[in-house]
């Protein structure tokens, strides 16, 4: 059983989470908008993760027989058309994401909670990952630029990885990820 403090930092956690996965509607929509299906699939496939992520939290906290409590789910800040803004914006709040799984975990060695500790390591591997990601498409962004030939490229690599991420498959070295 887990205290009632880190019971309300995990469902916090899960309130991060939703917002992440609104966050990435909002992007998958903007991207629609300007007729970038792969970037609106990449961002369509990020929501499904946070959703995924908030759930495990949720899972975690009604098996340790901790009580889930729902807060409201701000509505994220409009983000300037582009997709390096996109995905500038993206990698922020990535990095703002992982700081609070780093508190999340902080708190759970000073309360020498073993167990949530254990199942947090999950989330820090995964955000890793979700930074690493995003840098690399921002680098390749940079690198080939967001115009023409070079954005439908893009538009197309992460369209891909975005099938990738739906069927749980680990992407390809030389992908966007």
């Amino acid at each position: 059983m887990i205290s009632q403090a880190m019971a309300q930092r995990l469902n916090a956690q899960i309130n991060r989470e939703l917002y992440s996965a609104y966050f990435y509607l909002g992007l998958s929509a903007q991207a629609e908008s300007m007729n970038l299906r792969g970037v609106a699939a990449w961002f369509f496939a990020k929501h499904g993760e946070e959703q995924q992520h908030a759930l495990k939290m949720y899972r975690y906290l009604i098996d340790q027989g901790a009580t889930v409590a729902f807060s409201d789910v701000a509505a994220p800040a409009s983000v300037e058309r582009g997709v390096l803004p996109m995905f500038e914006r993206t990698l922020e709040h990535e990095r703002s994401v992982t700081a609070a799984i780093n508190e999340l975990v902080d708190g759970a060695l000073s309360e020498k909670d073993h167990a949530t500790h254990i199942f947090l390591q999950w989330f820090v591997t995964e955000q890793i990952e979700e930074e690493a990601t995003v840098d690399d498409i921002i680098g390749r962004v940079r690198l080939f630029g967001d115009q023409g030939q070079s954005l439908l490229m893009i538009d197309n690599e992460l369209g891909a990885l975005a099938k990738q991420m739906a069927t749980g498959a680990a992407p390809q070295s030389g992908a966007a990820a």
